[in-house]
């Protein structure tokens, strides 16, 4: 069977620039079914979803649903519901959580103090989340059938193995790179991923590192910000993830420049062009065959010497 996943596999699309743009994550566990728009078609209530939809917008913060993998077709309301703030800003990422009886007081967050990395916008109940590396598996067969071939049993495996972090996800963008995943507190996505290279990110990011094989970006980013920050990764050997930030972009589509900064002072001026992808394939399963914009890297030029 033929799946978007297979073509753009096939075709050896490449990752960089693709994740989705989330300064800031708000996760909502919500056991149950997922429809194809999870936040208002699922167990926590079409009115709730829209109205997340709503304060959220603009402000830079994502909203998703999350559960722990395995069977879905119960029908219990969870009594609390665990929630995850994590802001994922270079230098300043961090991860808060809370379990809600009632998860439409979520409506009462400063959402535009969130999305700027601000934890005055969060309240007295939020602790600090201290366990493994979160790890978002997209999952929602309703979007797409690749999330949930292929995504289910990556979650599944990861949390047999004893990933104690491990959730899926709503949707995260880019199915036909399944299976595709985000990994808190930094925010880097990875897509046609596996256990064993999951595992890799998971070790990385506990010593505060990140893995730049596979990864589609940084969702701190708008996507020539993610491309760029993975191209200077790739030339300096660069792993820590606090170690480098997106100073600006310059330009618009289809071409940039981008401006990434080290924590030593160099910087580098990445130029970047969008072009289309080539031979046409399906963005998602049973659509029409389309040619799906990429962002290549046409050159990095060092801006600033290293100060001493």
């Amino acid at each position: 069977m033929s799946t978007c996943a297979t073509a753009s596999r096939d075709l050896s699309e490449p990752l960089a620039g693709t994740a989705a743009t989330a300064p800031t994550w708000l996760l909502v566990e919500q056991p149950g079914p997922w429809g194809a728009e999870a936040l208002t078609a699922s167990r926590l209530g079409p009115r709730l979803g829209r109205a997340l939809e709503r304060v959220t917008e603009g402000t830079g913060v994502r909203v998703a649903l999350i559960r722990r993998p395995g069977r879905h077709a119960d029908c219990h309301l969870p009594a609390r519901h665990r929630v995850f703030v994590a802001h994922t800003g270079p230098g300043a990422s961090w991860v808060r959580t809370t379990a809600l009886t009632d998860p439409a007081r979520l409506l009462e967050l400063d959402f535009a103090a969130l999305g700027a990395g601000d934890e005055a916008g969060l309240r007295d109940e939020w602790s600090a989340y201290t366990g493994d590396p979160l790890v978002l598996v997209c999952t929602n067969g309703k979007r797409d059938r690749c999330c949930a071939l292929l995504g289910r049993p990556l979650a599944a495996e990861l949390a047999a193995s004893g990933a104690e972090g491990t959730w899926e996800i709503t949707h995260i963008g880019g199915h036909r790179f399944s299976p595709t995943l985000v990994v808190l507190p930094y925010g880097y996505a990875y897509g046609r991923a596996t256990a064993q290279s999951v595992t890799k990110v998971i070790e990385a990011v506990r010593a505060g590192h990140v893995v730049t094989a596979g990864s589609r970006g940084r969702s701190t980013w708008e996507r020539p910000g993610q491309a760029a920050d993975l191209a200077v990764r790739e030339l300096t050997g660069e792993t820590r993830a606090g170690a480098l930030t997106v100073l600006r972009t310059e330009g618009a589509a289809p071409a940039w420049t981008v401006t990434v900064a080290h924590t030593d002072g160099r910087r580098w001026d990445v130029s970047l062009a969008q072009v289309a992808a080539a031979p046409p394939r399906p963005q998602s399963c049973g659509t029409a065959l389309g040619s799906p914009a990429r962002i290549d890297v046409i050159g990095i030029r060092a801006a600033v010497a290293a100060t001493r």
